[in-house]
């Protein structure tokens, strides 16, 4: 929305950034089985600018899990001039999240079913 975008019609990374951890919680969620806070933010690369009318599309993958931590990998493209079809990856980050239990404190990740 042009509320989140500059007077140059880029969009505001701290924008991107909330969307990025929200597309990280969505498997780290599944792999905890319930609630989990972000941690940490291991990496965040912005490749290309993002501009208004950008589709975004965000792609997350768990890549490492501990005994209360998971950490996921979350790749962003754009796609642009929607009638070419440009796709372009604009961004790329690695967070990590803690599961936690009703009191939000740490807890055991469950274990995988077989």
């Amino acid at each position: 929305m042009p509320a989140d975008a500059n007077v140059y019609g880029d969009v505001f990374g701290g924008w991107i950034m909330a969307q990025v951890d929200i597309a990280g919680s969505l498997p780290a969620t599944r792999r905890a089985n319930g609630r989990v806070a972000t941690i940490a933010v291991n990496s965040f690369l912005f490749k290309h600018p993002v501009f208004v009318g950008d589709l975004l599309s965000f792609y997350a993958e768990v890549i490492k899990v501990g005994n209360t931590s998971i950490t996921v990998n979350v790749e962003v493209f754009a796609e642009r001039n929607r009638l070419e079809a440009e796709t372009v990856k604009v961004t790329e980050a690695t967070l990590t999240y803690v599961a936690t239990g009703p009191d939000r404190k740490p807890r055991q990740l469950p274990p995988l079913p077989d």
